[in-house]
């Protein structure tokens, strides 16, 4: 028998979200996690228009056979979820007039409408995001565990999660992105005498200065608010604490966040903590054959997510699971894997 997936909108802090939960063959309440997309106009699946990406999906179909439920939501502003309380809905450009916090608080939103469900055990819930989503999961967790009273979460999965500023993540990008162009365009950045480190730091000077949602840099609209607060965000703030389990997993091949960071988290999150750095793994999670490059990304999602991916976190979510049923509470002591 294959899972069963429910259709089902929740309450969001500006409208009702929509997601998909999936519910394993059996008899709940199930331990159960929220997935979360990375960023930009990402779906429930984490697809977008022109990149099925399709990680949360595949990540909910690996996580029902070991008997752990799931909730995936679109993002607000995309798919379902760009209706509107007074029952208008949002232009397809919507999601660029959300803030990185605005996430996070729908992240939030998603973890107490998941606690709510009978399908799903309350004190076995944890939160799984990759990429954005592991910034917006560190910051719910963070803002759930020291907040009011309620459900807590069990434990928190950073797919592809940064541990620097979001401007030095995107420094970064640009150092080690360029040497990775096609021949013709770095001779022509070459020609013209540019440098894409000091463009982007203009660039987030430019959007610094902004005060609107949205703006246009250089030509296209870009989503203003979200970059200026992810440009100061550091995460570091939300892992120190995340007094929790933690897994941290993050390719080898991953050129949009530094693998190094998986020292970072490890020595940042004050609960126990494994960290893997997956071989060959690239950023979208899959794994990427030859030189690390972004211009293999149209193929690489033609492929599975990676299945060591899914199954190192399968099988970390389902021994937590199994250890907060037994031992409900207990903290054992920090393990960096």
């Amino acid at each position: 028998m294959s899972p069963r997936e429910v259709q089902l909108r929740f309450p969001g802090p500006d409208r009702d979200l929509a997601g998909t939960l999936t519910v394993p063959v059996g008899d709940g309440p199930f331990p159960a996690a929220v997935l979360v997309s990375g960023s930009g106009p990402l779906d429930r699946n984490s697809n977008a228009p022109r990149m099925p990406i399709d990680s949360t999906r595949q990540l909910a179909h690996a996580l029902a056979p070991a008997g752990i439920a799931s909730l995936r939501y679109d993002k607000r502003g995309v798919g379902e979820s760009r209706s509107l309380r007074d029952g208008t809905t949002e232009g397809r450009n919507g999601w660029k007039r959300v803030g990185l916090l605005d996430n996070a608080a729908d992240t939030a939103a998603a973890f107490a409408a998941l606690a709510t469900r009978p399908e799903a055990d309350p004190g076995r819930l944890f939160i799984v995001g990759h990429s954005e989503g592991a910034l917006l999961v560190a910051h719910a967790a963070a803002g759930l565990l020291t907040g009011p009273s309620g459900p807590r979460p069990a434990g928190v999965v950073l797919l592809s999660g940064a541990a620097q500023r979001g401007d030095a993540v995107l420094r970064r990008q640009a150092a080690v992105i360029a040497p990775t162009l096609p021949a013709p365009v770095r001779a022509l950045l070459r020609l013209l005498r540019v440098d894409l480190i000091s463009k982007v730091s203009r660039n987030h000077d430019k959007i610094r200065a902004t005060t609107t949602d949205v703006t246009r840099i250089g030509g296209p609209t870009v989503n203003a608010k979200w970059f200026r607060e992810y440009l100061d965000h550091d995460p570091r703030a939300d892992l120190s604490r995340l007094d929790l389990p933690v897994l941290a997993v993050t390719g080898s091949k991953d050129l949009q966040v530094d693998p190094a960071d998986l020292a970072a988290i490890a020595e940042a999150v004050p609960g126990p903590v494994e960290t893997w750095c997956a071989p060959d793994v690239s950023h979208l999670l899959r794994t990427q054959p030859g030189a690390a490059s972004l211009r293999a990304y149209k193929q690489e999602v033609r492929r599975p997510v990676e299945p060591a991916v899914l199954g190192r976190v399968t099988k970390w979510v389902t021994a937590r699971a199994a250890r907060e049923r037994d031992e409900p509470g207990v903290v054992e002591e920090r393990h960096r894997g």
